[in-house]
């Protein structure tokens, strides 16, 4: 796999190392943590090693403290003075102790961790490792690092876009673009040369990799249930979470439901969005709004790869995108929330912190000037935003999302 550099993720880690002696990387399988923990820059450490959970002889090194610590000394330095490299450290039991009691004894000591299972992951971190970690969430590419691993001509075209492109400029990155919310985002499928080897990988990957980590979780007879409620949840991204039909629909009992759905919350397959308040009696529901992790295994469970625009789901598909960039880009303390009132009132994403408050509306379509919707202005109005912006697909001037600030309502 090419390796492209991923500096939002890598100039994280490097500055979480300035606080903490251990940085954990969590997302779902396939993308790209480990390629990032690769390409972390190693130079302003003596040494590295690397080593990979899933291997028994690591888990048999992590057994006993005198073990991996003999072990490290001869393989790092006396000191330990450099970055230790653990892919899929979860799977290594009782690895959070023997992390702590070496980055205690070792002050020198950074170590970088990949997981693909926040279960997991924050049973150890939540065990012995507070106060000494940091969890950074992995993502999918964003479009912009989907065009670098497309072609870096693209995406030095898509930086350079001017706001009255021609027709014929944009026609390669509209095609991107149009591939990117069908196949999305995981690395070895923008990587791969044809659509067809896409749909393949989209598929393995789900088979693989994704649905039976999910299983491991699961109890035999809950299989089919399971499987069902997935695709029953790809079929509504961008929708409330109703679990009551939930769970009538796919024939599991509805606190077993509600598990599983928080179960694929917390294996980076699905992502939960709760709705924004400020006055509770305005607000007509607590359901929390689905969507996908990555549009890729959206599509390969919902069982459809045609085109957007041949699409009755394409403004779905769309708004899934544009969350997707949101949480990609929001700060540490803010969170990406719905609105919906009992008048009817609806604003697709709110993004509030302590520093900024923006809303945002999503529109699968272009616009030549910059769209005026009431619900948005007058939302953005009570509860005094700070921008308000019109997400569509125009592709010029963007920065994060294809025309996500090029619509800005002031």
């Amino acid at each position: 796999m090419n390796m492209i550099a991923r500096t939002d993720y890598t100039d994280r880690i490097a500055a979480a190392f300035e606080y903490v002696p251990i940085v954990v990387l969590i997302g779902a399988r396939q993308v790209g943590k480990t390629s990032l923990m690769r390409l972390f820059d190693k130079s302003g450490y003596r040494c590295s090693l690397e080593l990979n959970g899933q291997n028994a002889e690591t888990a048999e090194l992590f057994e006993r403290f005198s073990t991996i610590e003999q072990y490290l000394r001869a393989q790092m330095n006396e000191g330990l003075d450099g970055l230790l490299l653990i892919d899929e450290f979860q799977f290594v039991h009782g690895i959070s102790t023997q992390l702590k009691l070496l980055t205690d004894k070792y002050p020198a000591l950074r170590v970088l961790c990949s997981g693909s299972s926040s279960l997991r992951i924050l049973q150890e971190v939540e065990e012995s490792l507070a106060g000494r970690v940091r969890l950074i969430e992995v993502l999918s590419l964003s479009f912009r690092e989907y065009l670098a691993f497309r072609s870096e001509g693209e995406r030095r075209l898509f930086d350079a876009l001017p706001t009255d492109a021609d027709a014929a400029v944009l026609a390669p990155l509209q095609a991107a673009y149009t591939d990117y919310l069908v196949y999305g985002g995981l690395p070895r499928v923008a990587l791969a040369a044809n659509k067809d080897a896409k749909a393949e990988l989209l598929n393995d990957i789900y088979q693989t990799y994704l649905f039976n980590d999910v299983r491991q979780f699961a109890q035999s007879e809950h299989y089919a249930g399971l499987s069902k409620l997935l695709r029953l949840l790809a079929a509504q991204i961008g929708n409330l979470v109703n679990v009551n039909e939930l769970s009538r629909e796919c024939g599991l009992p509805y606190n077993v439901c509600e598990d599983y759905i928080g179960l694929l919350s917390q294996m980076y397959i699905i992502k939960l969005v709760e709705p924004y308040f400020s006055n509770k009696r305005k607000v007509i529901t607590k359901m929390k709004k689905v969507y996908f992790c990555d549009l890729g295994l959206r599509n390969i469970v919902y069982n459809s790869f045609s085109e957007p625009a041949y699409r009755v789901d394409n403004g779905a598909l769309f708004e899934n995108e544009i969350l997707l960039e949101l949480w990609r880009t929001k700060k540490a303390a803010e969170q990406v929330q719905f609105y919906r009132t009992q008048n009817g009132t609806e604003v697709d994403f709110v993004v509030s912190g302590p520093t900024r408050r923006i809303a945002v509306e999503c529109k699968y379509k272009r616009f030549d000037k910059p769209a005026n919707i009431a619900a948005l202005k007058h939302f953005a109005e009570d509860e005094q935003m700070d921008r308000n912006y019109v997400a569509n697909i125009n592709l010029a001037a963007a920065n994060y999302v294809p025309g996500l600030f090029a619509n800005r309502i002031v």
